[in-house]
């Protein structure tokens, strides 16, 4: 049973960290025809070729494509938290919230603790997972790499349905253990959560990783909402010389 857990863990690793959904090949179709116009040609590999038979060097380069497509939902999704802040009740959590919003947009890593601070205002209104914006889900789908072009319904749905996947992952990788990850596993994983990985080094996508699965296993699946913001909050300021 243990091994299992392991290899699903694993096997999740690979294989989700860097398929993109549909809206990034719709984004990319234009790559395709840019051929014909002299664009860069170590661009095409990416249409063709699975990630195993991709060079290190494309690898890296098709990565930071994708990352940066999922950076542009980051201000969007930002900016609608600074909105909602009136639209919560209690006036400690607007404070807190307040506070984390400010520190992210001067450049700083927010700490755990700030983030696990506004847990409850997250798992209703104005953020819970049901109470969300249609334009927030848009935005929170591209910072997934998942389509943002489908009915508010598929949206909320699919959102969860992949924040259950991640949280379900982040146990079996606690109970795993990441010091029994290999580098390119932990990049993966840290990938896969938001941050982009390939330009940070080993160490500190590892300590990166850590403080995801300190949130992770911290929430219940009310409060999901605050991890899939947490794609954004935890990566958007981390670097790979530290704080």
């Amino acid at each position: 049973m243990a091994l299992s857990r392991v290899c699903w863990a694993r096997a999740a690793l690979w294989g989700s960290a860097v398929t993109p959904g549909p809206h990034v090949t719709r984004k990319l179709q234009l790559v395709r025809c840019g051929l014909a116009w002299g664009a860069p040609r170590y661009l095409f590999p990416r249409q063709l070729l699975i990630q195993h038979f991709w060079t290190p060097k494309q690898q890296i380069d098709f990565l930071d494509i994708y990352h940066a497509l999922r950076k542009r939902s980051h201000p969007e999704i930002l900016c609608y938290l600074e909105k909602v802040i009136p639209l919560v009740s209690d006036a400690g959590l607007r404070g807190h919230m307040t506070e984390l919003c400010t520190k992210i947009q001067h450049g700083t890593h927010p700490a755990v603790h700030d983030i696990l601070a506004l847990r409850e205002c997250f798992s209703n209104h104005p953020l819970g997972m049901k109470q969300l914006h249609a334009l927030q889900m848009k935005a929170l789908s591209r910072a997934m790499l998942l389509t943002p072009y489908l009915p508010s319904f598929l949206l909320r749905h699919r959102l969860k349905t992949h924040t259950i996947v991640i949280h379900q992952l982040d146990r079996a990788l606690a109970k795993l253990g990441i010091g029994q990850l290999t580098p390119q596993e932990v990049k993966s994983a840290c990938y896969l959560r938001g941050l982009n990985s390939t330009h940070i080094a080993e160490e500190r996508c590892r300590a990166w990783l850590g403080e995801w699965l300190q949130i992770s296993c911290s929430l219940k699946e009310a409060e999901l909402s605050l991890l899939l913001h947490n794609v954004v909050l935890l990566s958007v300021n981390y670097t790979g010389t530290g704080r």
